[in-house]
């Protein structure tokens, strides 16, 4: 049976992630250290002390979970866990995807990811644009929805995340609108998202220009491990490919219900959620609920994954 590494994005963040991992792992404050002398600031203090207020701003939480991700990544390595047949991540998750594909080089990574949340709050200052997530309604309900409440403004459905669970963003007028246009066709609830930028759509396309320039300084290597990317849900493993559709992603929709239905397609029986919370494992189970995804965050769930995928 074929395995996945799922690698999450924003919103998974919290004060005091990982902290009984790093009691029990050296290789988690390694990483953070490693992440924080690039960044010429402590991010394992941020991490554990926040304030959420400041951990939420982009520019933080990029680098927070990207390094959290790829310090589970290599915990699970020097624990003897098998290499998984695919890799994918959510939206920044795919930045983490990549390193545990050997594509991209941990350090030019957290570099990328500082750069990309400051050119992404550039592009919109704070409280300028929104996010919101969109419960209970269908795919199609909710771009039409966005389509009638954009009047001139970007709103756009933007994260395709499981059925009846799709994330709108945008200028916070539209998006508020939008909001309304939802509700009004049906939907459960709309919940605003702790982000600080409107990622994914047309708003970040100035961000994407300047990360260009940043992209065509660092060197991508062909994946030793297949990737899903989130702008076609396509596997990939050419380094150009892969770079192309990283800074695309940008300002385009995460899709995620496509990604995951993609790695069953290709066999994938088993997954693990290589990050903080159970965000990802959440979403799977409404798109495939026969999937089971195991957590890694601490000694107990690391020794439980690594059973499941050497058993598959």
């Amino acid at each position: 049976m074929k395995s996945a590494f799922i690698f999450p994005g924003q919103g998974s963040q919290s004060v005091g992630m990982l902290s009984g991992a790093a009691e029990a792992w050296p290789m988690i404050a390694e990483t953070f250290s490693d992440a924080s002398n690039v960044l010429g600031y402590d991010l394992w203090h941020v991490c554990q002390n926040g304030p959420a207020d400041e951990l939420n701003q982009t520019m933080i939480t990029q680098p927070v979970l990207l390094t959290a991700s790829v310090a589970l990544w290599r915990q699970w390595l020097v624990s003897g866990g098998p290499q998984p047949s695919f890799v994918a991540g959510h939206s920044l998750g795919e930045y983490s995807a990549l390193v545990a594909a050997e594509s991209l080089d941990f350090v030019e990574a957290v570099k990328l990811v500082q750069l990309r949340g400051e050119l992404m709050q550039e592009a919109v200052p704070a409280g300028e644009g929104k996010m919101a997530a969109i419960l209970g309604l269908d795919d199609a309900e909710v771009i039409a929805a966005c389509e009638e409440s954009a009047q001139g403004d970007v709103v756009a459905a933007v994260n395709f995340n499981a059925p009846g669970q799709v994330v709108i963003a945008g200028s916070l007028a539209a998006v508020e609108r939008a909001i309304e246009a939802c509700k009004a066709r049906g939907a459960r609830k709309a919940m605003p998202l702790p982000v600080s930028v409107p990622s994914h759509c047309a708003l970040m396309k100035s961000a994407a220009e300047e990360l260009a320039d940043a992209l065509d300084d660092v060197r991508f290597n062909d994946a030793v491990i297949p990737v899903v990317q989130n702008v076609h849900a396509g596997v990939a493993t050419d380094a150009d490919t892969l770079k192309s559709n990283l800074l695309k992603q940008l300002y385009s929709p995460v899709l995620w219900t496509d990604s995951i239905r993609t790695l069953t397609s290709e066999g994938v029986g088993v997954a693990v959620e290589c990050g903080s919370g159970k965000v990802l494992a959440g979403l799977v189970k409404r798109i495939e609920r026969g999937l089971p995804v195991h957590g890694i965050e601490d000694p107990d769930s690391m020794a439980g994954a690594i059973e499941a995928l050497s058993q598959s």
